[in-house]
């Protein structure tokens, strides 16, 4: 998908409780710029549901995280899936979006998904470095530490960061009283997956200590992986991701899969109500920008390759002169001396 950004702005449209909860990605617009120092400052950013405001107001400390994470939302999304039709550029538009992240698609489903493990992921991490007045190091770990290694360190406090993550992304969902069921069983089960995967990915993570470092001893705490990994695992859901119906099952309504509707959802498993297009031509009523100029693999055989990335269109190639450190040598003790060297690559873009 180009990157371009779409020309009818009258398209981003939010269609009601399927897009709303994510329009706060828009803080990287402006709110960057608020020193989040008095509660007015809730007021100037638009988007923000009246519970979000209240959420905001309560606690500014918490809101240089809020717009960090917005920042990595769109970051890691675009990078994650700069290999495939779908890029993950409209993004870019929040708070207005185009119908692949306003129509309830499983690109919707990821972006939900990846947006609430990235605000409990900014705010664990912000407790665990002291940004963040009213929250600490992670709890010392309840499991009795090995022989050679024990607890201490600054682990990152996840339990703060799922506690007021989820209350602020959840917050335009549960406050709406317009919109599909649907679609708010939809957002809240992929926010939840979004946490899940987030809390699967808290590993233990050590110092070591000892004489010529021998690491005879260990200081570990929990950590959480970066979020591009968090992100990775979120990319195969999406792609695994479930076409789901909200029916009756038993004496309450439940997204079941609509090909076999005999199974509640996993908790594990993103969802989405509406098919996506094949995103290899621009068609701006369906999100889609199409993939002609967008650069591909020719020897790949995955989703960046020129045949699939192309979707059979053909591809040009050109060539490019890159400039590059080369023949680096390094000085005792403390610096690097690199030349710079030129190369020829050749280039293929999608026709």
């Amino acid at each position: 998908m180009s990157p371009v950004v779409l020309r009818l702005a009258l398209l981003f449209i939010c269609y009601p409780g399927l897009c709303s909860a994510i329009q706060w990605l828009g803080l990287t617009i402006n709110g960057s710029s608020v020193a989040w120092n008095e509660s007015e400052h809730c007021r100037l950013l638009d988007r923000l549901v009246p519970d979000q405001i209240q959420l905001c107001k309560r606690n500014l400390e918490l809101m240089h995280s809020v717009v960090n994470a917005a920042k990595q939302t769109k970051l890691i999304c675009q990078l994650t899936f700069s290999d495939m039709r779908w890029n993950c550029s409209s993004i870019e538009n929040a708070p207005y979006f185009t119908p692949d992240l306003a129509k309830g698609t499983r690109e919707s489903a990821v972006v939900y998904a990846l947006a609430s493990a990235a605000l409990s992921h900014s705010i664990a991490r912000a407790c665990a470095a002291g940004d963040i007045p009213t929250c600490s190091c992670g709890s010392t770990p309840a499991e009795v530490p090995g022989p050679s290694f024990r607890w201490g360190g600054c682990g990152d406090n996840l339990r703060y960061g799922l506690q007021m993550g989820s209350a602020f992304v959840d917050a335009p969902i549960k406050s709406s009283r317009s919109g599909m069921q649907t679609a708010k069983f939809m957002n809240l089960h992929n926010n939840a997956v979004g946490r899940q995967v987030l809390i699967d990915s808290l590993e233990t993570k050590c110092k070591c200590h000892g004489v010529s470092g021998s690491c005879s001893v260990k200081t570990c705490w929990k950590g959480l992986q970066d979020l591009s990994g968090i992100a990775s695992e979120l990319k195969s859901k999406y792609l695994a991701a479930t076409k789901v119906i909200h029916r009756q099952i038993g004496t309450r309504k439940q997204l079941v899969p609509k090909e076999l509707d005999i199974r509640p959802v996993r908790d594990s498993e993103l969802v989405y109500v509406n098919s996506s297009p094949d995103y290899c031509t621009s068609n701006p009523k369906l999100g889609s920008c199409g993939t002609q100029d967008r650069l591909c693999n020719k020897t790949s055989v995955g989703s960046d390759s020129c045949n699939l990335m192309c979707c059979g269109r053909g591809y040009n190639a050109y060539t490019e002169t890159v400039v590059e450190r080369c023949q680096c040598k390094y000085f005792w003790c403390c610096y690097v001396v690199c030349k710079k060297c030129e190369r020829t690559v050749e280039r293929y873009v999608c026709k």
